[in-house]
């Protein structure tokens, strides 16, 4: 798998790859990414093509997803690991 390009964003990092006759494009923020497969489609040959595909609504569902994905991390950290209701320290008067 190589990188074929770089889609310009300002809160996510977009980048373009292809092995063999599939494309993989992947956004991330700063902790999380998502990643869509494209196996052998002649719409989809490069990051021009990719471009025109991830237009402003896709992008918005995609910041959408990620920010879903964190509070479902989120979530499942307060579940593993529940904050005690009593305080650490000693209590001293």
């Amino acid at each position: 798998m190589r990188i074929i390009g770089n889609i310009e964003h300002p809160n996510l990092k977009i980048t373009v790859f292809k092995m063999d006759n599939r494309i993989s494009v992947k956004f991330e923020n700063a902790s999380y990414e998502q990643t869509f497969k494209f196996g052998m489609d002649e719409r989809l040959t490069g990051p021009d093509s990719v471009k025109r595909w991830a237009d402003s609504l896709l992008l918005e569902q995609v910041l959408d997803m990620l920010r879903q994905m964190h509070g479902n991390s989120m979530a499942a950290l307060a579940r593993a690991f529940p904050a005690e209701s009593e305080s650490e320290f000693e209590i001293i008067i």
